[in-house]
C-alpha cells in the first residue's frame, strides 16, 4: 500500500512565499545596516581645561575741541596832519627854555565860554532833570486813584487796560497839551485826560540848570475790582 503525503505537509507549494519572506528580511537588514550610525566616544577632562580670559580693549573716545574764531581786533588808525615848514601855526602857549625859579609867570586867566541860549519855546524830550509831581510818584498814584471815576460804559462792558497819555510840563510846572496816545475806549481815555488836566503844578524839568518845557508820558491803568 503506497504512503500518501498530506497536502498540509507539502512545503514545495509554499516555496515562493518563503522566498519572498526571506528577501524582505534580507532587505530590511541591509537598510538597517546602511542607516546605522556610530559615534566616536570622546572623553572630556574638565580639570585640564584652561579658560582663556580675553579682555576687550576699549578705545578711548576723544573729542576734538576747536576754539571759536574770534573776530580780528579793530585796526587803530592814526591821523597825522602834515604842516609845511613855511606855514605859521597859531599857538597861545609859549614855552620859555631859559625860565628858572626866579622867572615871573603870568597868571592864567581861563577863557569864559558863553552859555548857549535856551529857547523857552523848545520842548525837550531828552533832559538832565526830569519833572516831578509834587510829593513824588506815590503821591501822584494816590491823586489818580482818588480822582478817577471808572466810566459806566467801560464797567458794564468789562473794559480794562492801560491808557497812555502825553502832555507837556511847562516852565512854571503847569500841565498843557494833554492827549491820549493809545487808549482802550469805553470812556477811559477821556476820563484819564480829564484827571491829568486837574493835576497841581509839577516841579519843572531842567536843562543846564534852567527850567525848560518837557514832553512827558504817563500810563494810567484801569482795573475792574
Amino acid at each position: 500500500m503506497d504512503a500518501k503525503k498530506s497536502p498540509k505537509a507539502d512545503l514545495e507549494s509554499k516555496r515562493f512565499l518563503f522566498t519572498q519572506i526571506g528577501l524582505i528580511i534580507a532587505l530590511t537588514i541591509s537598510l538597517l545596516a546602511f542607516e546605522w550610525k556610530s559615534y566616536e566616544k570622546v572623553e572630556f577632562d574638565l580639570e585640564s581645561q584652561e579658560i582663556e580670559d580675553i579682555q576687550e580693549e576699549l578705545m578711548p573716545v576723544t573729542e576734538q575741541k576747536t576754539k571759536p574764531k574770534l573776530p580780528p581786533p579793530p585796526k587803530q588808525v592814526t591821523v597825522i596832519n602834515l604842516v609845511e615848514d613855511d606855514e605859521e601855526i597859531d599857538d597861545d602857549f609859549e614855552f620859555d627854555a631859559d625860565a628858572d625859579l626866579d622867572t615871573e609867570i603870568e597868571e592864567f586867566v581861563p577863557i569864559e565860554m558863553a552859555d548857549e541860549e535856551i529857547d523857552e519855546e523848545t520842548i525837550f524830550v531828552v533832559y538832565e532833570k526830569s519833572p516831578m509831581f509834587p510829593g513824588g510818584p506815590s503821591a501822584m498814584n494816590k491823586f489818580l486813584a482818588k480822582n478817577i471815576e471808572y466810566p459806566t460804559m467801560a464797567r458794564e462792558s468789562g473794559i480794562q487796560g492801560t491808557v497812555y497819555l502825553s502832555f507837556v510840563v511847562e516852565i512854571d510846572g503847569s500841565i498843557t497839551d494833554v492827549k491820549a496816545v493809545r487808549g482802550i475806549g469805553g470812556g477811559c481815555n477821556e476820563e484819564a485826560v480829564r484827571v491829568v488836566k486837574k493835576m497841581p503844578k509839577w516841579t519843572p524839568g531842567e536843562q543846564r540848570g534852567r527850567a525848560v518845557r518837557v514832553q512827558f508820558s504817563l500810563p494810567v491803568k484801569f482795573i475792574l475790582q
